[in-house]
């Protein structure tokens, strides 16, 4: 393909929610931008080619004239905009039979862990029909395709008016052939969108590719008759516009003939990092975070010499497994709310919008981020569009800010001027901010103090030297077009095409070169038939590889096999942090790029300037306010210099240049920033309550422990902690009380503190620095023996007092004990269910202590079963705590360890009296709930209105029982906190400070409290739900959920794997319970089947809603499941599971829900009924059936 020619225009366009941005290239060169609204119905159809007839100044109604326009580079939010509201294409989901509820259950996870109405995503797909069909993961055909029934459903389907279908059928990534089938009977039966799985996402995992799928022919026929209009409009068919070309999510543009709805999702977007990247290659930067800050979110990206993508991402609740630029987005904008709540300053997440947006745009808004800006002076109403007020014609109203600001400063009672409450809202949008840019650089082991931060975006300038300052960094760049780099960059990408397979090979086998040249081949030629000429093609190849038995997967050039594995390595290393055993490499997946250079670099004039002397206006910064030059950008020369504080305007944005930064013009109008007086990296902020710090401390402590999971589930080697995010990691005080934990899973969270302070206490004055200790004693903290603690105590640097604790829990896929898994059904002493672990030193002084602890796991009557993977898990949890030591002594270092210390009380303090407002509402009240053993839990809480605190009372509950229903003490604290914390209802931190209202009395002895050496297994599985039930019942906000986690274990010397299943919730005053998710204690998440039928010798024969089961009621309870798995080997199977007798409670005369049940189908025909707790041993060919209880009805019918 010849570049583009001189004699036309060419036009680049990003078409957002809000405006529709366009850089146009004149015949001779000249660039020039423009901006318009995206929806604006009476003025005209569509804002891309009106923007385009306004640039070249034709009439509405004139033909464009043949040969006037070169081509259009579009990126647009069409796709994204029907996926957000819902406004996409009918569509009816072919999916192999007993998995039709698996799109909707997904990996059972709730979103929201402390939500008791459970608000799942909104399902693309109107109509389901089952398949007749099934493969096993080696291809072998164990149902043939009933062609004829599939034929006769898509019939139906489409004399109902269906034009849109979705395929997604088992192991279809690899062997297609009934998909094809099932395509070409779509396509003869007159259905117009066919998306099959696997040519949408040829790649492992049922549910993201069928998500893929389904998004597919969800979104491509609104994609479609947008891209025609677009073509109509252009008039492309006659030569009106040569080219018409769309940007993809993975970055690179197509033709709009090849544009697809699953490609679109990040259209838009995708042309801000592909113009990040470029425009600031022309300076030498090659190490970049973009930050682009709108009006309601801000992206942020990573890019370090290659183009970052996920081939897994979820947007708007839909997982997509397709090649997207890895893009992370945080509710922070111009248009996020100011708020006082709970006691702490809030900013967002819920944003103003553009209607009626800030307060200073006369439409009656909230105080706004932006707002903060008008009345620190740092937006300048005088220079700033004068497009507000009923008219269109007035400035920004500084007066309505101000007065508002008043009145919320009366509000908090803080004797803090409005200035000061305004920069203290700033510094928190920032914090949240630079958070969100350490999940895509700290969290992954990238220096982002070695960055360049390219910003862009509306209101990006505004921020960008506070940002970098969070981060440590001390450059920016500013291109000229920042404030329409997304459209920008569409002039600056590639034609591109991917192609991806999935192999599970070793690293040497001749297959991957095979297969990759199968799709450099395709890729190219897909780049070729856009009119690329094949001199302007080059294919670049990838392997995605990890250790054999490792989940996770790192991306290096494909080529020569040491080079992969040096690479491999390197990336490791740089990732995770150690080297991996590189005995055994696997290539996951490998993947070619054709790329097609479409254009010339741009490259803009230097600036001459105007050599004008600049306006000063007042800005209040730095606790005063003070006379700062007004510089307009256009009137910056080559080199010349702009010392802060000062601001400098531009038509697409303000740029805030703060004191200690410097500004220089570069060439081609580049705006390069450099911290040029090095940032005080100590803060005097004293140990007093602030209401803005405390906001900045709560998110640090939690983005603390976020990033000690992020390095858990990256490291870790089993299946568990990994992809089941059966893990939790927090940090505690010097007194081992917790300040902040993220949201894993609940029956951790609240019962690691115990196991800290024995810690604490059980070594006072012997632990020295560098050393870790490990427990999983139920009696001393711990709350079931997989559950394995490693505690991090944290020393001051000079390394002679311990100032604070980091922890992580997870559960280790085995333990030891009776049957693999570690879950034994009969067990009736502790050292039945595995090795007791109890304050051992696991890293003395830096060192491991690898071979004593090998020694501790192989002990016993009943050893650990895999001791290389605890010892990997082991490894990761203890780096894990390391991240955390490590941020905490960086914040240590820049607040000191009196305000740091006196900040973790402080949110303690905070979370206290959120719990407290929930007791003023409360009343006394009692519940006993009976167990199918026959035991009960029973509780009376007493509120104290007087002092606002409750005794929560347990005396009555069932003594400690002879079998392993006993929960540890540790546990009762834990679902007290998380029930307490779940009524607070709004975003509290949940901490020691939520417990600090309440008392226990739990008798000694009790099922609830037993005494050594009681078995305890079930205790953190089943008991724990049920004292959640329990107190929920007392309470009666919500009928009884179906109170059990539904362990699943089975196992043989080669294989164990551990399962929870999900069930039915219980509804509320208001809401309906929800089907199909995790409840209360537990959040885990269930492997995929195709990933699951990979690993282990089992089919997942039915995954599927068990309609029925919810309570009825005014408010009907949500339902179980029914899961089928058939082995095909001998196996040991385990199941702890509860409500088989006796039904999950309605409220406020609601109906039960239904029972679960346990059975297996022998390969005889033979039925057999299992109890709640058994224990049985599979052959080939049979079958195990879990149907799990739906949750109680609220309120009566």
């Amino acid at each position: 393909m010849s570049k583009e020619h001189s004699g036309a225009w060419q036009f680049w366009v990003d078409r957002g929610g809000t405006f529709t941005d366009i850089v146009a290239k004149a015949p001779d060169g000249h660039l020039q931008t423009h901006k318009l609204l995206s929806e604006n119905p009476e003025s005209y159809n569509d804002a891309a080619v009106h923007g385009i007839r306004q640039l070249l100044k034709l009439p509405t109604d004139a033909a464009i004239p043949a040969g006037a326009i070169d081509s259009v580079k579009m990126g647009t939010t069409v796709a994204t905009n029907a996926l957000l509201e819902r406004k996409g294409a009918r569509t009816v989901l072919l999916i192999t039979k007993g998995l039709r509820d698996l799109l909707r259950i997904g990996y059972q996870n709730r979103p929201s862990l402390f939500a008791l109405n459970i608000e799942l995503p909104e399902l693309l797909y109107d109509e389901v029909i089952e398949i007749e069909e099934r493969l096993d993961a080696d291809g072998n055909i164990l149902t043939p395709l009933d062609l004829p029934q599939a034929s006769a459903a898509l019939k139906g389907a489409h004399q109902a008016g269906y034009r849109s279908v979705a395929v997604a059928l088992m192991h279809s990534y690899r062997f297609p052939d009934h998909e094809k089938a099932l395509g070409q009977a779509a396509q003869a039966l007159g259905f117009t969108q066919i998306s099959l799985s696997h040519e949408t996402s040829p790649l492992i995992k049922l549910v993201g590719r069928g998500d893929t799928a389904v998004v597919d022919a969800y979104l491509s026929p609104i994609l479609r008759r947008y891209v025609d209009q677009v073509a109509t409009a252009l008039d492309t068919a006659n030569g009106g516009c040569g080219r018409l070309l769309f940007m993809q999510s993975n970055g690179g543009l197509t033709d709009a003939r090849l544009f697809q709805g699953r490609d679109a999702i990040l259209s838009g977007p995708a042309g801000g990092v592909v113009g990040m990247v470029r425009s600031a290659a022309e300076l030498g930067f090659e190490k970049l975070i973009g930050f682009d800050m709108g009006g309601t979110s801000t992206d942020v990206c990573h890019y370090a010499g290659e183009y970052e993508r996920s081939f897994e991402t979820e947007v708007a609740g839909v997982r997509m497994r397709a090649p997207m630029m890895s893009i992370h987005t945080v509710a922070a904008g111009g248009g996020s709310i100011l708020s006082f709540r709970d006691g702490r300053m809030q900013v967002g997440p819920e944003s103003a919008g553009a209607n009626p947006g800030p307060c200073a745009y006369r439409r009656g808004g909230p105080l706004t981020v932006t707002d903060c800006n008008v009345l620190l002076g740092k937006l300048q109403a005088a220079h700033f569009p004068h497009v507000f007020g009923p008219n269109g014609d007035l400035p920004l109203d500084e007066d309505a800010v101000r007065e508002k600001f008043n009145v919320l400063r009366t509000e908090i009672g803080t004797d803090k001027s409005v200035e000061e409450l305004a920069e203290g809202f700033l510094r928190i949008a920032v914090e949240n901010m630079a958070n969100a840019i350490k999940k895509i650089s700290v969290q992954r082991g990238y220096d982002v103090t070695q960055y360049t931060m390219n910003c862009f975006g509306g209101a990006g300038g505004q921020h960008a030297c506070l940002v970098a300052d969070a981060l440590g960094m001390e450059s920016i760049f500013i291109h000229p077009f920042a404030g329409v780099l997304s459209a920008f960059g569409m002039g600056l990408a590639d034609i591109r095409a991917m192609r991806e397979s999935q192999l599970g090979c070793a690293l040497d086998a001749p297959e991957a070169a095979t297969q990759l040249a199968i799709l450099a081949q395709a890729a190219r030629t897909e780049v070729a038939e856009q009119g690329v000429s094949d001199a302007d093609i080059t294919v670049t190849q990838a392997a995605h590889i990890r250790p054999a038995g490792a989940q996770q997967s790192l991306s290096v050039p494909y080529g020569d096999i040491k080079n992969m594995r040096t690479a491999f390595v390197s990336a490791h290393k740089q990732r995770f942090g150690f080297a991996p055993d590189t005995s055994d490499l696997i290539i996951d997946v490998v993947v070619a790029e054709a790329i097609g250079q479409t254009g010339e670099p741009v490259t803009l004039p230097d600036p001459v300037g105007a050599n004008t002397t600049p306006a000063h206006v007042r800005l209040y910064t730095g606790g005063r306010w003070q006379d700062v030059p007004l510089v307009d950008r256009e009137t910056l020369s080559l080199g010349q210099s702009v010392t802060g504080p000062a601001i400098l305007t531009e038509p697409t944005g303000t740029n805030m240049i703060e004191e200690g930064w410097q500004a220089t013009c570069a060439q081609g109008g580049n705006l390069v920033l450099k911290r040029v007086v090095p940032l005080a990296r100590s803060e005097a902020i004293g140990t007093s309550v602030d209401p803005v710090m405390l906001e900045v401390f709560n998110n640090l402590f939690m983005s603390i422990a976020e990033q000690m999971g992020a390095t858990l589930a990256n490291t870790a080697y089993s299946v568990n902690i990994k992809e089941r995010y059966d893990f939790s990691c927090a940090i505690f005080d010097q007194n081992g009380d917790l300040v902040a934990n993220a949201p894993h899973v609940p029956v951790h969270l609240g019962s690691m503190s115990e196991s800290v302070r024995t810690i604490l206490r059980l070594n006072a004055g012997k632990i020295r620095p560098g050393d870790v200790f490990m427990m999983n004693n139920p009696y001393n903290g711990g709350t079931h023996l997989p559950d394995v603690t490693v505690i991090t105590p944290v020393f001051a640097p000079e390394g002679e007092q311990i100032l604070y604790t980091v922890a992580s829990r997870g559960h280790h896929a085995d333990i030891g004990g009776k049957t693999p898994g570690s879950a034994p059904p009969d067990s009736r002493h502790i050292e039945e269910e595995g090795i007791l672990i109890d304050n051992f030193l696991l890293v003395n002084q830096g060192t491991l202590q690898e071979e004593a602890t090998r020694t501790l796991l192989a002990s016993g009557p009943y050893p650990c079963r895999n001791i290389d993977q605890n010892m990997a898990d082991l490894a990761a949890q203890i780096a894990a705590n390391e991240t955390g030591a490590a941020e905490l002594r960086k914040i240590t270092k820049q607040f000191s360890h009196a305000t740091v210390q006196a900040y973790m009380e402080h949110v303690q303090d905070n979370a206290e009296e959120s719990v407290r407002r929930v007791l003023d509402v409360l009343h006394d009240c009692a519940f006993s709930y009976p167990l199918d053993s026959g035991a009960k839990i029973e509780v009376s809480i007493t509120v104290d209105k007087a002092n606002r605190s409750a005794t929560l009372d347990f005396t009555g509950t069932s003594g400690q029982s002879p079998t392993n229903y006993n929960a540890p003490l540790a546990i009762c604290r834990a679902v007290v906190l998380y029930v307490f914390r779940t009524l607070v209802g709004s975003d509290i931190p949940m901490n020691e400070g939520c417990m600090k209202p309440l008392s226990l009395i739990v008798p000694e002895g009790c099922m609830i409290n037993p005494k050594a050496p009681a078995a305890v297994i079930s205790g953190n599985t089943e008991v724990s739900q049920a004292i959640a039930d329990t107190l929920y019942g007392a309470l009666g906000v919500i009928a009884g959920s179906q109170g059990t986690m539904n362990n699943f274990v089975y196992g043989n010397d080669t294989h164990q794997n551990y399962e929870t299943i999900c069930g039915g919730t219980g509804a509320g005053e208001g809401f309906d319970g929800t089907s199909a998710v995790h409840s209360h204690m537990t959040n885990t998440r269930m492997t995929d089947p195709e990933v699951l039928e990979t690993r282990f010798p089992v089919q997942v024969e039915e995954f599927s809603i068990r309609q029925g089961s919810g309570g009825a009621g005014q408010w009907s309870g949500g339902e179980g499941i029914l899961r089928r798995l058939r082995f095909n080997e001998p196996m040991t199977v385990t199941v702890l599971s509860s409500h088989r007798i006796i039904p999950p409670h309605g409220t406020a005369g609601g109906a039960p829900g239904g029972i679960g049940i346990n059975r297996v189908q022998r390969a005889d025909g033979r039925v057999e009924t299992l109890k709640g707790n058994d224990q049985t041993e599979l052959t080939c060919g049979d079958v195990f059936i879990m149907e799990t209880p739906g949750g109680g009805g609220f309120g009566p019918v």
